[in-house]
């Protein structure tokens, strides 16, 4: 060993113990630093405790993992959104402006259906006749619809996905998209960086080689924290073909949505195929994320034509650049504005306590509540975090049900005879707070008939579970099940 090596290292042994207490009183002085910050900064006051008492009695393991997930602003695009293109600014103004003049709902639609306003507020941009939904019911159904218009194709494709995967679905995906390229069809493509860490050099590459503008969403950093945050994430799941034609919904870009996961299959899941003035909405959505990524502004079709459905859409965009809680607000309105009937499914059901008491005060109401999981986890934390809900909501008018035929993803919400749910969020923290989501809000009787019969199918491959049931499993599982929902606000 060199000589300077082993001076050094008798010197560390030598003050060994003064060092590790100095360095423990400077973590601990750090992580009281922090918990400050949680207290000042958190958006609820069960993540301020849970990050507080974290930090306190655990700083080696917590301070790291609160520089990484703390935060719950998105502050870098905040400021963008703030001190952004003015180009963009006057551009989504003049398709607000457009919506509400030539496309608004006929009367006021605050005077038939209150929630009708309350949403056009979060939402920063009004409901839209005029337009045509259809249901795509899984991979298949859902894929076929998108290849189809991806091949009719004329000047642009807009495309943003939280998961693009390099397998056969994912090189069928690019191979179509490149076919496009090839016939001089623009198209810029967004996925999100930590949802797609897999994607190799090659794919990329391929798509760059192309003439596709390809770019992974993250976070831009603006300051020292800014570099370590990795806990936001866009979960929108976005396709416009020539601004006239848009799929939103749950499904994302990989073998496991075709049903080819070895464990999680079949995958159950729904997306949308939207045509009309709302389609403007979904690309105003996608060209706020390429701009923050790009500082690019592509020329996009915003000539809008009515659809003879002519359905009432919104399509409601919500994220942690919000200055309020969107996410959690929307779901929110939607259970309190239920009168007769309200059916939720989500494959993460893991509620905050607004969202909880909205659900109870709509059983105390008289309304029909179901609620629809997964009785196949993919995250098991997850699932046991949504048992002590479970547990914890044994009401008369609330029937919890877990589904038997494979993995449950889709997220749906119906509401009354007339009024649905449709997206990327999911009923939990990271929706709510953390997420970029995307949701289409359908006020229509016949679309709403279609869901329903959708949802009737899904629970008739299900089970009811209740809380009784729970309490008679062992000891360790309803352990487990309580502690996986004390660390909620932080999941």
């Amino acid at each position: 060993m060199p000589t300077w090596m082993s001076d050094i290292s008798g010197l560390i042994d030598a003050h060994s113990p003064d060092l590790w207490f100095l360095s423990y009183v400077c973590l601990e002085i750090l992580a009281v630093t922090l918990v400050i910050d949680a207290v000042m900064k958190s958006r609820t006051s069960q993540g301020a405790v849970a990050w507080s008492v974290a930090l306190i009695a655990m700083p080696l393991v917590v301070v790291p993992a609160y520089l990484m997930f703390g935060q719950r602003r998105f502050q870098g695009y905040v400021r963008a959104l703030r001190e952004g293109n003015i180009k963009l600014r006057q551009l989504a103004q003049f398709v607000i402006a457009e919506m509400h003049a030539k496309y608004q709902p006929q009367g006021d639609i605050g005077s038939d259906w209150p929630s009708g306003k309350v949403l056009e507020q979060l939402a920063t941009m009004p409901f839209t006749r005029g337009n045509e939904t259809h249901l795509l019911v899984d991979g298949e159904q859902t894929f076929n619809a998108i290849f189809d218009a991806i091949e009719q194709a004329k000047d642009y494709i807009l495309v943003q996905f939280y998961i693009l995967r390099d397998d056969r679905l994912g090189v069928l995906f690019q191979q179509k998209l490149i076919e496009r390229a090839a016939a001089g069809v623009r198209i810029y493509l967004m996925y999100d960086s930590i949802g797609s860490y897999g994607l190799s050099r090659r794919y990329r590459r391929q798509l760059h080689r192309a003439g596709i503008k390809a770019v992974a969403f993250r976070t831009k950093p603006i300051n020292f924290l800014g570099r370590l945050q990795i806990n936001f994430r866009n979960h929108r799941k976005i396709v416009v073909v020539d601004g006239e034609k848009a799929f939103l919904g749950g499904l994302n870009v990989g073998d496991e949505y075709l049903g080819r996961h070895r464990r999680l299959t079949p995958w159950r899941d729904t997306h949308l195929v939207i045509q009309g003035p709302a389609v403007q909405a979904a690309q105003l959505c996608f060209l706020e994320d390429w701009h923050w990524l790009t500082d690019t502004l592509p020329a996009l079709n915003w000539r809008a034509e009515t659809r003879p459905a002519n359905q009432t859409l919104l399509v409601l965009p919500t994220g942690p650049a919000d200055e309020t809680e969107t996410c959690q607000l929307m779901f929110v309105q939607a259970i309190n504005s239920a009168q007769s009937r309200l059916w939720i499914v989500s494959p993460y059901f893991v509620p905050d306590e607004p969202v909880m008491k909205a659900i109870k005060l709509a059983a105390f109401r008289g309304v029909d509540v179901r609620i629809l999981i997964p009785g196949l986890a993919d995250r098991k934390v997850v699932q046991l975090s949504g048992y002590a809900h479970v547990v914890d909501t044994d009401i008369d008018g609330v029937s919890f049900f877990s589904y038997d035929r494979g993995f449950l993803h889709q997220k749906v919400l119906l509401v009354d005879d007339d009024t649905t749910y449709i997206g990327s969020a999911n009923l939990d923290n990271r929706s709510f707070r953390l997420n970029f989501e995307l949701t289409v809000i359908t006020r229509d009787r016949a679309f709403a008939s279609e869901v329903e019969e959708m949802l009737v199918e899904d629970f008739s491959h299900s089970h009811e579970i209740s809380s009784a049931q729970l309490l008679q499993r062992s000891y360790l599982f309803l352990v487990a099940a309580r502690m996986a929902r004390l660390f909620s606000p932080l999941q």
